[in-house]
């Protein structure tokens, strides 16, 4: 009887919720005064589950406001690391102590290797049909967002005539008119950025032509970075005018607010990257687990995310700028065992041989 009456009150809270407009979810959803990389919600009456993820708390509040809507009494506690530290949580929880739910990372080389090292347990998604394969590995690492891989220039010093369409386009330009880009395009340095590296190596994987692109940048004069936002600050203020493989939900939310900067895709390929969740083996709170990992790759979990200008991975729910350019041209980097090759110090070493190479233009 008590249990019957708790379930009638728990439906009339959340129907409650459901009426309350979006931003007042997001109230809901508290930081750590202490922390800033801390997120918390829920009641946690009905249970728990720890994330750690490498997505910045600003990026899923909104995410988190709309599972509280949903599950008001299952808490959440959310907490921003390096690539590093998740996958580190995950192989020495024992030792700290207290292990993650979920470990969500962008450092998709170091969540595959994860799994093939047997740190993740299977999970089957409500709705498997909606997930692209290449999204889906051993149904223990799963893609949750869909990424394109952008050009973006200063839209208020790049002449749209400018603007290349197609990698042959970007080297034409960057030979025609160097006095006009020297030292004014910049790009993810590939030796010192995991993120860097994994852009350019997929990019040679799918076309040689890839080198004759670096020797072009190398000519022109290309700064190299390791993050993402100093790169954005440097177009949006002129001193670049062009960067080359960005990652577009980052230059896109900054668009929403800096009418400075353009981002375009292009049309002879567009990589897609994603970010990949698991379920650690160890994870103390398993059914919760399930149940958020099923929030993330349903309909409105991905809605909240592409409001935050994350490509969607669910096949219905393509949208944004990735539908400015047509399927066939997307070139989705699997999730799977190809991925650790990123990981294999001789081959790594050899492209960083070529890479040095073709920058100084031989």
């Amino acid at each position: 009887m008590l249990r019957s009456r708790l379930r009638s009150v728990a439906l009339t809270v959340l129907f409650a919720l459901a009426a309350t407009p979006t931003s007042s979810q997001e109230d809901q959803v508290r930081s750590d005064p202490l922390d800033r990389d801390r997120l918390s919600v829920g009641s946690g009456r009905e249970g728990a589950v720890r994330i750690v993820s490498t997505s910045d708390t600003v990026e899923v509040k909104g995410l988190l406001g709309e599972w509280h809507r949903l599950h008001p009494d299952i808490r959440v506690d959310y907490i921003h690391q390096s690539s590093l530290e998740v996958y580190e949580d995950v192989v020495k929880c024992r030792e700290q102590g207290q292990c993650a739910d979920i470990a969500w990372s962008s450092a998709v080389d170091l969540q595959v290797k994860l799994v093939n090292d047997g740190y993740a347990q299977p999970f089957s998604p409500t709705d498997a049909d909606r997930i692209p394969d290449w999204a889906i590995w051993r149904k223990q690492a799963f893609g949750i967002t869909a990424e394109p891989i952008a050009l973006v220039y200063n839209k208020r010093l790049v002449p749209p005539e400018d603007v290349p369409r197609t990698r042959a386009d970007l080297l034409k330009l960057l030979t025609t008119k160097r006095s006009t880009y020297q030292g004014k395009v910049a790009s993810y340095d590939a030796e010192l950025s995991g993120t860097g590296f994994l852009f350019f190596s997929n990019d040679v994987h799918t076309t040689p032509d890839t080198w004759s692109l670096i020797r072009g940048l190398g000519q022109a004069g290309v700064r190299l970075y390791t993050f993402s936002h100093t790169i954005l600050d440097r177009v949006a203020s002129g001193e670049h005018l062009l960067a080359y493989n960005m990652i577009a939900s980052y230059a896109l939310e900054r668009a929403k607010e800096d009418p400075s900067i353009g981002v375009t895709l292009f049309t002879d390929y567009t990589a897609l990257i994603t970010r990949i969740a698991i379920i650690p083996k160890r994870a103390p709170h398993p059914a919760e687990a399930a149940l958020f990992m099923d929030f993330l790759l349903s309909r409105s979990g991905q809605e909240q995310l592409a409001a935050r200008s994350f490509g969607t991975v669910r096949l219905d729910l393509a949208t944004g700028i990735r539908a400015t350019v047509s399927e066939d041209k997307l070139r989705p980097i699997r999730v799977g065992p190809d991925l650790l090759a990123n990981l294999d110090q001789s081959k790594r070493k050899a492209f960083f041989r070529e890479w040095r190479r073709a920058l100084d233009g031989r």
